[in-house]
């Protein structure tokens, strides 16, 4: 991994799960209230892109997709509109995996939710054994990994080789990110995917640079070489 190494990020709160555990708690009673889903992580534009860039390449709908941490679930709900319906999230907040489940259940809408740790191989194993995805979409999960505390590179790595793991011989790897540059997430991935596509974002100019708030990428699983 020596060519991979980046510039690390501050640790932050938004990276452990006490946080948010405590942040679907409040969304948890705000849906129960008042009927509302919550907000959506970055930003819903980001959300849209990504189901817009599907539809235009004209993703199967009887992909296998997975949604990794995927909070209140509304990724999904949006793609079972548009006719996908194998789909499935995991996060490691029963408390989002609960809200997610409360708001699919009263849209009834067939989707799997899961409590799974995305750092832990042997839980992935037992939840999905040999099971892969065509299409693995990520939105803020890797950048949650990457400011947790606690040696966030070792945690990105273990994350990185789950994701290949999970990730079917022809799938593809959706990733939005708002802390990695294109270069970064390229350089951090090497070895285990390679760049696809980029989804344009919208850029904004300063001090003569021009730079993009969200960066989203669709990688392509690489293959081990058999000698």
């Amino acid at each position: 991994m020596s060519g991979n190494q980046i510039e690390e990020l501050e640790g932050s709160e938004l990276g452990t799960k006490d946080y948010w555990d405590k942040s679907y708690d409040t969304e948890i009673e705000n849906y129960k209230s008042h009927g509302d889903v919550g907000e959506v992580w970055f930003d819903e534009d980001s959300q849209i892109r990504v189901i817009n860039w599907m539809l235009k390449n004209d993703i199967p709908e009887d992909n296998q997709i997975i949604d990794l941490g995927c909070g209140n679930g509304m990724m999904l709900v949006e793609l079972y509109r548009e006719g996908y319906k194998n789909l499935s999230g995991v996060d490691y907040s029963e408390n989002a995996i609960e809200l997610a489940k409360q708001i699919a259940a009263d849209q009834d809408m067939q989707i799997t939710y899961e409590v799974l740790d995305l750092l832990n191989a042997t839980q992935i194993t037992e939840k999905f054994g040999n099971k892969q995805f065509d299409i693995v979409h990520d939105k803020g999960t890797y950048d949650a990994i990457s400011i947790h505390p606690e040696n966030p590179a070792e945690k990105r790595a273990a994350y990185i080789q789950n994701l290949h793991n999970l990730t079917s011989n022809n799938g593809l790897l959706i990733l939005s990110s708002c802390n990695w540059t294109e270069s970064e997430l390229c350089t951090s991935l090497n070895g285990k995917f390679e760049l696809y596509k980029t989804i344009p974002t919208p850029t904004f100019k300063f001090g003569g640079s021009v730079g993009s708030v969200v960066t989203q990428i669709v990688f392509k699983k690489q293959l081990s070489l058999i000698t």
